[in-house]
């Protein structure tokens, strides 16, 4: 079963930024099943790399299209991305200095639990202002 399910309450109207967002709860969900079969060392850590290196591209294109659009909770919505980015950056630093792969698996509930926070408050406030914007 997979850690998140697409629901359309996420879509926030931008189509390049809701194909990313589709993109990374695939990987979440990825991660969540790679972790519960007890995965090698080497397979988490190019996963942490990787999921680190996806999500920070996606950032700077919705910070982008935010810039573009004048976005007036621009900073807020960065700073929670930017609160996200350290996490993963501590995770991937706790995983090269443990032995141990158990706080690994916590990464897909901590994802989980970002993303799905993120989307009810920061994206739906975004796709509120878009809805304003267009007189929808």
């Amino acid at each position: 079963m997979a850690l998140i399910e697409w629901r359309e309450e996420f879509s926030i109207g931008i189509p390049s930024v809701d194909y990313e967002h589709k993109g990374m709860i695939r990987m979440i969900n990825q991660l969540h099943e790679e972790m519960s079969a007890a995965p090698s060392r080497d397979t988490v850590s190019d996963f942490l790399g990787e999921i680190h290196s996806l999500i920070s591209a996606h950032f700077a294109l919705e910070e982008k299209e935010m810039r573009e659009m004048a976005y007036d909770a621009l900073d807020d919505h960065k700073d929670d991305h930017e609160r996200l980015l350290d996490e993963i950056r501590d995770i991937m630093d706790d995983f090269e200095a443990d032995d141990s792969a158990d706080f690994a698996a916590e990464l897909g509930g901590r994802l989980e639990a970002w993303f799905t926070g993120h989307f009810r408050t920061k994206d739906a406030r975004l796709h509120r202002f878009l809805k304003d914007r267009e007189g929808g």
